[in-house]
C-alpha cells in the first residue's frame, strides 16, 4: 500500500492552532495571514477525510479527529527536527561514526594520542578502531570497509589513496638477551649476515619488508628468513626463544618481553616513515577531523 506523502507545513499550522485554538493568534504565530492557514488545515482535512476542528464564534475546539491526530502531528514534527538537527551533526563532522586502521605497533606510539585529541574534540563521534598490517589497511580503505588507516611504509603507487607522513622512527636490532652481540650499546647490519631472521610476512607489510630487506641488502647481506610472525610481540617472543633475530621500529622496545634485548644499529640513519591514510575522493568531514588531530599530535610531520 503507497502511503501518503506527509504535509509537514499542514501539520504544523495543525499543531500550532491546535495550541492555540485561535485562528487570528495562530496566524500571528506563525507570521502568516488567516486565509493561509485556513487552506492548509482545509488541505489537511482534505487528506484526513474528517473535520479537525469544530468553528465556534469565540475561536475553535478539536474535533475528535483532531484529538486523535494531535500526538502523532507532534512526534512527526519533534523526529523530522531531530532527524535534522543529526543530518546536521554528521555533515559538519560533530557527530556520526568514523572507522580507524591501525598498525598494532602504533598502539605504542601514534595511536592513543591521535584518538584522546579526536574524542576530546568530537566526543559524539563513534569511533570504530581495527588493529589490522599495513596491506590489509590499503585494502581496507579502497573497499571502503575504513575510513582512515594508521600504517607503516606506505605504497608509493596508490593514486587512490592519499597519505601524509606522521613521523619516522630508527629501527632496532631485536636479537636474544644471551646473543654476543647484545652486550653492545650498537649492532652493526653486517653482523647479523648469519643470522637466522623473524619477520612479519611480505604479504601483511610489503613496503616494510622490502625497506627491512633492503637495509640488509646495503649491508652486503640477503636475509635468511627463518620465522614469520603476524604480530611485533611474536616476532619479539620468537627472538627470546632463540628462533633467530629481527629489525624493528624503535617503538617496539615498549614490548617488555624477558629474553629479549634492543639495540640500535648502524647504519642509525635507517628509519621507518609512519603516515596517515584515507581516500582521495572521501569528502566525510570526520575524515578530515582525524586529520586535524594527527597534525595536532604531530605538527611536525604535518604536511
Amino acid at each position: 500500500m503507497e502511503r501518503p506523502e506527509l504535509p509537514l507545513p499542514q501539520l504544523y499550522a495543525f499543531v500550532v492552532l491546535a495550541e492555540e485554538l485561535h485562528f487570528g493568534h495562530a496566524a500571528a504565530r506563525l507570521g502568516v495571514a488567516q486565509p493561509p492557514l485556513s487552506q492548509q488545515i482545509r488541505r489537511l482535512e482534505d487528506k484526513v477525510g474528517h473535520p479537525l476542528f469544530r468553528r465556534d464564534p469565540g475561536g475553535v475546539a478539536l474535533t475528535p479527529a483532531g484529538r486523535e491526530l494531535l500526538p502523532a502531528a507532534r512526534r512527526a514534527l519533534t523526529d523530522l527536527a531531530d532527524a535534522l538537527a543529526a543530518a546536521r551533526a554528521v555533515g559538519s563532522g560533530e557527530a556520526g561514526r568514523l572507522r580507524i586502521g591501525f598498525s598494532a605497533s602504533l598502539a605504542l606510539t601514534v595511536l592513543p594520542g591521535v584518538l584522546d585529541t579526536f574524542r576530546r574534540r568530537s566526543p559524539a563521534v563513534r569511533l570504530d578502531v581495527r588493529e589490522m598490517t599495513s596491506a590489509p589497511q590499503v585494502a581496507a580503505l579502497l573497499e571502503r570497509t575504513i575510513d582512515v588507516g594508521l600504517l607503516r611504509e606506505p605504497p608509493a603507487d596508490e593514486p587512490r589513496l592519499r597519505f601524509r607522513t606522521v613521523l619516522t622512527e630508527p629501527f632496532v636490532a631485536v636479537l636474544p638477551a644471551h646473543h654476543p652481540l647484545a652486550g653492545r650499546r650498537t649492532v652493526r647490519l653486517e653482523r647479523l649476515a648469519d643470522e637466522p631472521f623473524v619477520l612479519l610476512p611480505r604479504e601483511d607489510g610489503p613496503q616494510l619488508y622490502d625497506r627491512i630487506t633492503g637495509l640488509c641488502a646495503g649491508a652486503g647481506f640477503t636475509p635468511a628468513i627463518g620465522q614469520h610472525a603476524v604480530e611485533w610481540q611474536t616476532v619479539c617472543a620468537l627472538v627470546g626463544a632463540g628462533l633467530g633475530v629481527s629489525l624493528a621500529p624503535e617503538s617496539i622496545r615498549r614490548i617488555r618481553l624477558r629474553g629479549v634485548a634492543f639495540r640500535r644499529i648502524e647504519p642509525s640513519t635507517a628509519r621507518t616513515r609512519v603516515a596517515v591514510a584515507w581516500r582521495a575522493d572521501d569528502p566525510d568531514p570526520l575524515v578530515h577531523r582525524l586529520l586535524e588531530a594527527v597534525g595536532a599530535e604531530h605538527p611536525a610531520r604535518n604536511g
